[in-house]
C-alpha cells in the first residue's frame, strides 16, 4: 500500500514544469479573455460596493473603506482565481480531456502533475491579484513598492488555495458539486476573513474559527504591506499558508490515485 503511493509522488523537481508549459501554451491562445474574467468578480467588489459603501463608512482602520476594500480583494482574487482554475480547468483535463492519463503514460507521475497544476493555479492567481494591487496602486489605494513585497504572498495563496481545490476535484463526481464548495466554504470565508470588514468586529468565538481561515492569513500579510506599514506575526502567516499548500497535496494525491489507477 505504502510503496504503490510512494509510486505517485514526483518523481523529481522539475518534472512538474512540462505541466506548467503545456498548460501555458494551451492558455495563451486567450489569455485576454481569461485575464479579463479572473478580474471580474473583485472589480465589480471594488468600485461597486467599494465607491458607495466608502461614502457611508468613511475611515476603516486608519485608511478609507474603499482602500481597505481593495486591499482585501488583492488577496481574494488569487483565492478565486486559483480555485477556479482548479476545480473547472483542472477537473475537465483530468476527467473530460483525459490529459492527465495521457501524461501518466510518460516518465511522469501523478505527483507531478499535480504540482504542475497547483503551480499552473497559482500563476493565475499571480496574474489576478498583481493586476487587482497594481489598479489599486494607479488610484492610490497602496504604495508602489509594496507591490514586490505583496507578490510572494499572492504566489503562495494561489498555491494554497489550489491545493485543497485539488482535494474537491479528487472526490467531485462532476461539475456541479463545485457550486457547493463555492457557496459553503469560499463565500463564507470571503466575508469571514477581513476582506470587506474587519474581523475585529465579529463575535469573539467566529474570530477564533477565522484564525483557521487560510483567506484571512493572506489578507493579514497583504493589507498591511500594501500601505507601507509593518506585518505582524509573519511567519506565523506564511506557515500557516505553507501548510495549507502541503498537506492538501499529499491527501489530493491519495485520492487522485485511488480515483485515476484503481
Amino acid at each position: 500500500m505504502w510503496e504503490s503511493y510512494v509510486a505517485v509522488l514526483p518523481a523529481n523537481w522539475l518534472n512538474w514544469t512540462a505541466v506548467w508549459r503545456r498548460n501555458y501554451i494551451a492558455w495563451k491562445k486567450a489569455a485576454l479573455v481569461s485575464i479579463l474574467g479572473s478580474l471580474g468578480d473583485p472589480m465589480i467588489y471594488l468600485f461597486g460596493l467599494g465607491t458607495g459603501l466608502s461614502l457611508m463608512v468613511g475611515r476603516v482602520e486608519g485608511m478609507s473603506y474603499i482602500a481597505f476594500l481593495a486591499t482585501g480583494m488583492v488577496a481574494t482574487s488569487a483565492m478565486t482565481a486559483s480555485t477556479f482554475e482548479t476545480i473547472y480547468a483542472a477537473f475537465a483535463r483530468m476527467r473530460d480531456q483525459r490529459s492527465w492519463q495521457a501524461i501518466l503514460y510518460t516518465q511522469l507521475t501523478l505527483g507531478d502533475i499535480v504540482i504542475g497544476e497547483l503551480v499552473w493555479a497559482a500563476t493565475k492567481a499571480l496574474l489576478a491579484g498583481t493586476a487587482i494591487a497594481t489598479v489599486a496602486a494607479i488610484l492610490g489605494y497602496a504604495v508602489w513598492s509594496s507591490i514586490l513585497y505583496v507578490v510572494p504572498v499572492i504566489a503562495l495563496t494561489g498555491i494554497a488555495f489550489a491545493s485543497l481545490a485539488m482535494i474537491v476535484a479528487a472526490i467531485a463526481p462532476n461539475y456541479e458539486y463545485f457550486i457547493f464548495y463555492q457557496t459553503l466554504i469560499l463565500t463564507p470565508m470571503l466575508f469571514l476573513s477581513g476582506a470587506v470588514y474587519p474581523v475585529s468586529q465579529l463575535p469573539a468565538n467566529v474570530q477564533q474559527v477565522v484564525a483557521f481561515l487560510p483567506l484571512a492569513h493572506s489578507i493579514d500579510l497583504v493589507r498591511p504591506a500594501m500601505f507601507g506599514r509593518p506585518v505582524a506575526d509573519v511567519m506565523f502567516h506564511l506557515g500557516v499558508l505553507v501548510l495549507f499548500g502541503v498537506m492538501p497535496f499529499f491527501i489530493s494525491t491519495a485520492l487522485l490515485r485511488r480515483r485515476l489507477m484503481s
